[in-house]
């Protein structure tokens, strides 16, 4: 007797099962939940309108002052380009620097306090000492490094990286455990060590994220050098300080001009390494 043959049954023509639907209860629960977080926020943003004591007739009274204010530094006083492009330049060199030493210093922060890398009372040390940091604002790091060292740039970069550290770290640790632990549990069940799988599985994936964090934080750093040369830590800060309190309005609005084009340059070029660096962008 011959073989019969069977042929496969097309996918097309198998009955596939119908789709679950969550139970009431559940639609109802999720409903309450999203229903209660609405309200939530909406009692939230009630609480902060009500303590701003927002007016009308205030920000309608403001107007003339502020026209007033900005008339005042029109034109700019090109006749400061020279004291203000030193300035700049002192402030990029302290957030490449502020930039760079506080990268450094995050990187082992955020692998002792990603879950997946660190035990969990080294998470928590980390994590802890991270919270502080970020706590203190750049301008009090700022006063902290003036009043130790003195006055000058260089406490400007000392109290960047402190403030680069505080959240590079955050964004670090953050993105560690976002990774895809496919790789990682591989090399772990072939009995690789946790710095092995952090180096050939984690860190690659990471890379990418990471350099975008970082220049983020560097075009951040940039804004935030201009408000320690306000405490004396050096950067176009200082000079913008020295000319508003002696009411010199238009060499303050040349500072601003000058550091408009820094800022629009970062932020091409960072454009343009995140395109090198993420693929599809």
């Amino acid at each position: 007797m011959a073989d019969v043959v069977t042929q496969p049954i097309p996918a097309s023509r198998v009955a596939s099962p119908p789709p679950s639907t969550p139970p009431m209860d559940s639609r109802r629960h999720r409903y309450a939940w999203y229903v209660g977080l609405g309200l939530l926020i909406g009692a939230l943003y009630v609480w902060a309108w009500r303590g701003m004591e927002f007016s009308w007739s205030g920000l309608a009274r403001s107007v003339p002052h502020a026209v007033d204010f900005v008339q005042r530094m029109v034109p700019p006083d090109w006749s400061v380009s020279g004291t203000a492009l030193t300035a700049l330049a002192e402030t990029i060199q302290m957030a490449l620097l502020g930039t760079t030493f506080g990268a450094l210093l995050s990187l082992p922060l955020a692998v002792m306090a990603a879950r997946n890398l660190s035990p969990r009372w080294l998470t928590w040390l980390a994590r802890g000492a991270l919270n502080v940091i970020r706590t203190v604002p750049s301008v009090v790091w700022g006063l902290f490094f003036v009043a130790a060292i003195g006055l000058g740039p260089f406490a400007g970069v000392l109290a960047l990286s402190m403030y680069t550290v505080g959240y590079l770290g955050k964004f670090y640790f953050e993105t560690f455990e976002a990774m895809d632990n496919a790789a990682a549990e591989a090399l772990r069940t072939a009995g690789a060590s946790k710095p092995q799988i952090f180096q050939y599985a984690i860190f690659p994936q990471a890379l990418p994220l990471l350099v975008n964090y970082t220049i983020f934080i560097l075009e951040y750093s940039i804004r935030a050098a201009t408000i320690l040369g306000v405490v004396g830590a050096g950067g176009v800060g200082y000079y913008f300080q020295v000319y508003l309190r002696n009411f010199d309005y238009q060499k303050a609005a040349t500072l601003l001009v000058y550091l408009l084009v820094v800022v629009m340059l970062m932020d091409g070029l960072s454009g343009w390494i995140r395109r090198r660096l993420v693929p599809g962008r």
